[in-house]
């Protein structure tokens, strides 16, 4: 069983600077990658950013240029790197990961998320 844990979260000012990190437990096949979501008060929850396994990654309009997806294989740890962070940043943030399940890699798991609160 998969267990993601994220930590990181916080206050902010307009601007400033977070880095969100998520320990990961557990099988996650080296075929498939993991990412950062997020959910604001009464609205859907969107994919910011996607890492996989080889590195490539990939990120919403909104945060292209400001945020920096980064994972450790080693340590089993997805980061997420935070910069000009805008109110409209203002989320719970979830560390997601994937599953290889008849030959494709499909979002399955998912941390208990972090608060983050962007402030004018």
């Amino acid at each position: 069983q998969v267990q993601l844990v994220e930590s990181g979260g916080g206050s902010v000012q307009a601007g400033g600077s977070l880095k969100l990190s998520c320990a990961a437990s557990g099988y996650i096949s080296s075929r498939c990658g993991m990412g950062w979501y997020r959910q604001a008060p009464g609205k859907e929850r969107e994919l910011v950013s996607s890492i996989s396994r080889d590195g490539t990654t990939a990120y919403s309009d909104s945060v292209q240029g400001r945020f920096t997806i980064s994972q450790d294989n080693a340590k089993n740890t997805l980061y997420l790197q935070m910069n000009s962070l805008k109110t409209e940043d203002t989320a719970v943030y979830y560390c997601a990961a994937e599953e290889f399940v008849n030959e494709w890699c499909g979002w399955a798991y998912w941390g208990q998320g972090t608060q983050v609160t962007v402030s004018s």
